[in-house]
């Protein structure tokens, strides 16, 4: 048999075994259903199939990588998710005809403890560009009301 062809036969034939080893194996089948998941934003369901595909092996990377990725993408959801409560919370308060100072305290507190926990953020490469800029776009909003309360 000719060499030339006889090197993209074997390489051929080893990239059908390790994509028939990734189909087949559990652990990296779930894998690939946690980063479905993770793509469409259901990260709660990303992060259950990316821990049982971990334990079922711990030599999965993608696995590894996407149960961290999903944790991070739940502390954003959590971020915006606490904002938009926090958000409707002063909004109620700034509808009151006086405005009391242990309002102006309830909402320096709220405000400091977001601005805070935004800090604790970390984004990666692969976070969604939708998490980090709605996030960012309540944090602006509690430095803005920070602001406005502190005055």
């Amino acid at each position: 048999m000719n060499s030339k062809l006889m090197i993209p036969i074997v390489a051929l034939s080893l990239l059908i075994l390790m994509a028939i080893y990734v189909v087949v194996n559990p652990s990296y089948e779930k894998s690939i259903r946690a980063k479905y998941y993770y793509e469409i934003g259901e990260y709660k369901e990303a992060l259950t199939l990316s821990k049982e595909a971990f334990a079922l092996n711990v030599y999965n990377r993608m696995a590894s990588t996407i149960t961290a990725q999903s944790i991070t993408a739940l502390k954003y959801v959590d971020y915006i998710n606490d904002a938009k409560k926090y958000i409707k919370e002063i909004d109620e308060i700034a509808t009151h005809e006086f405005i009391t100072r242990a309002d102006k305290a309830k909402i320096k507190i709220i405000c400091e403890i977001m601005l805070g926990t935004y800090k604790k953020l970390a984004p990666s490469i692969i976070t969604d560009p939708k998490l980090i800029d709605d996030s960012a776009a309540y944090h602006q909003k509690f430095e803005t009301l920070l602001e406005k309360v502190t005055r």
